[in-house]
């Protein structure tokens, strides 16, 4: 009997630290809220989201750039204080954080929250911005558009990349962002106010995709550790 109680508590035990997840922030901003979940399985990114949002760095930061069906995009320090019309997008701080993929666990799926970065040409090793970041809006994709995507990514990142069987089902149904997948360090997720997100996805924009009325952040602050 006391062994059968034993295995109950340690499964119970399990499965209350599988649910628990990572810390959480939540997004004030001008159109709404929303909270994101970082992944400890990211632990360098996790920390370093961390210690901007609890310096107040994200606060009266814009979302800089928005893009229907794909991504919203923030953490440009040069945003907060930027005239209307500015093109933006190059700060951050005097840092950048070595890549963490994590797939299959961490993936392009609609709600991932992952890092901005440089372009390969000026840097090769997929190092990520100290601050800027964006989430997945995304679309849904076809089974024979993955298989594309997969052999796309294989020659990019000169690997044997593939999606599984989880992933697939993901983007079918779902949605995402495949095609950034193995390139982009995705280290959280949206957990509540996607629609929010979306909405910001959606309002009008200049040429260069940042919004005609500024999309704020108010403050950004850590709800769980």
């Amino acid at each position: 009997m006391n062994r059968i109680l034993l295995s109950f508590l340690v499964l119970c035990a399990t499965l209350a630290s599988a649910k628990s997840g990572g810390p959480r922030v939540r997004f004030e901003t001008n159109v709404g809220d929303f909270v994101v979940e970082l992944s400890d399985s990211t632990p360098i990114h996790r920390d370093n989201f961390l210690k901007l949002v609890n310096e107040g760095y994200y606060n009266g930061l814009l979302f800089h750039r928005v893009i229907p069906e794909f991504m919203i995009q923030a953490g440009d320090p040069d945003s907060r204080h930027a005239a209307p019309g500015t093109e933006l997008g190059n700060g951050g701080p005097d840092y950048t954080l070595p890549a963490e993929f994590r797939i299959p666990a961490l993936y392009h799926v609609r709600g991932a929250l992952a890092a901005a970065r440089e372009a390969d040409e000026e840097n090769p090793e997929r190092r990520s911005s100290g601050s800027q970041f964006y989430i997945v809006t995304g679309r849904t994709f076809s089974y024979p558009q993955l298989t594309a995507y997969e052999e796309q990514i294989r020659q990019k990142t000169d690997s044997t990349f593939c999606f599984t069987n989880e992933m697939k089902s993901d983007y079918v149904g779902l949605g995402g962002a495949p095609f950034l997948d193995g390139q982009y360090t995705v280290f959280g997720r949206v957990v509540l106010g996607m629609r929010v997100v979306e909405a910001i996805g959606l309002v009008p924009r200049d040429k260069n995709d940042r919004p005609i009325e500024d999309v704020r952040i108010l403050r950004a602050y850590v709800v769980q550790k």
